[in-house]
């Protein structure tokens, strides 16, 4: 306390600042008044789909890119400008957006963007995992239908009340396929060359259960030389070979992009000049700049007409 004319000044006292304990105890105690909340208002699952649904109009085609961080890396290589700018020269009204599949969120995407991850992942326990290979799309796509779903994931029926094109793919890991174990089971999540044919051939009819929907797969992701083997990668090839001339069928609702023959130019491995670096497989940046529009062209060619008479890379 100090004098002056005028009689005791008090000096305020310090402001008390929350420690890094405090903070995190609020957030959880918000975090945990969110997912009550949830729990009382909506089924699992249901937040996700009206989340991320794109309202139907006339002229449109609703266009959604499901992902991981290689399809978010090509997303920001250009793909909504590309469509974008196609719209403005030709007068069509596509919308195109991008969504994490499987979010791996529990269907509290909200709370995954806002809390810290250690903290989302302490209060969501029952979370998909971050996997988007032939296993998943089987397991959440075809094993999960209608009201069931794993883990709060959207199945095909909530993507297809929300979108007129889907395109879909695995990452980079797809392509350490290993020799196959005399046992194929579609429900296998082991990564070989028959499970993951029987899981494409489970796939197909499950998709063409929705005509007016058009799907577009990528050919795997390939991974660099330093990543992965000749066996491996040449197991790889043979799966996207046969994706590309025995499993995809003129005439149906379901188009490939052959993101892995533009990643590779018809080698083995992800070239070094399209990696991220040697030991990193992820797209480069320039890389994806110059194939992003590759991938818009693709899903106008296959909304327009074109996706069976034109490349498959989009070039």
């Amino acid at each position: 306390m100090t004098l002056n004319r005028s009689g005791p000044t008090r000096q305020p006292l310090p402001l008390s600042t929350p420690t890094a304990q405090t903070r995190g105890r609020l957030m959880a105690g918000l975090a945990a008044l969110v997912l009550a909340s949830c729990a009382r208002t909506a089924a699992p699952g249901v937040q996700d789909s009206k989340e991320h649904a794109m309202p139907r109009s006339a002229g449109t085609e609703r266009i959604v890119l499901l992902h991981h961080s290689t399809g978010q890396i090509v997303w920001r290589g250009g793909v909504p400008q590309f469509i974008r700018a196609w719209n403005a020269a030709h007068g069509t009204a596509y919308q195109i957006t991008e969504l994490t599949y499987p979010s791996a969120a529990g269907g509290h995407t909200l709370l995954n963007r806002i809390l810290p991850s250690q903290t989302f992942k302490k209060l969501v326990s029952e979370r998909y995992p971050w996997d988007n290979y032939p296993y998943d799309y089987w397991n959440l796509w075809v094993a999960h239908t209608g009201e069931h779903r794993d883990r709060a994931e959207l199945n095909l029926d909530d993507l297809a009340r929300s979108y007129d094109v889907i395109v879909f793919k695995h990452c980079f890991p797809v392509s350490r396929i290993k020799a196959d174990d005399g046992s194929p089971s579609v429900s296998s999540p082991k990564q070989t060359l028959a499970n993951f044919k029987l899981q494409y051939q489970a796939l197909k009819p499950r998709m063409r259960q929705f005509p007016q929907i058009r799907f577009i797969v990528w050919t795997g992701a390939a991974l660099t030389q330093a990543s992965s083997n000749p066996e491996d990668a040449e197991r790889a090839r043979q799966f996207s070979t046969w994706v590309k001339e025995s499993w995809d069928e003129k005439g149906d609702n379901i188009f490939v992009w052959d993101f892995r023959g533009l990643e590779t130019e018809g080698g083995l491995f992800l070239k070094p000049e399209n990696a991220h670096r040697p030991n990193n497989s992820h797209p480069a940046k320039e890389f994806a700049e110059q194939v992003a529009p590759f991938l818009g062209r693709r899903i106008v060619d296959v909304i327009e007409g074109r996706g069976d008479s034109s490349g498959l890379t989009g070039r």
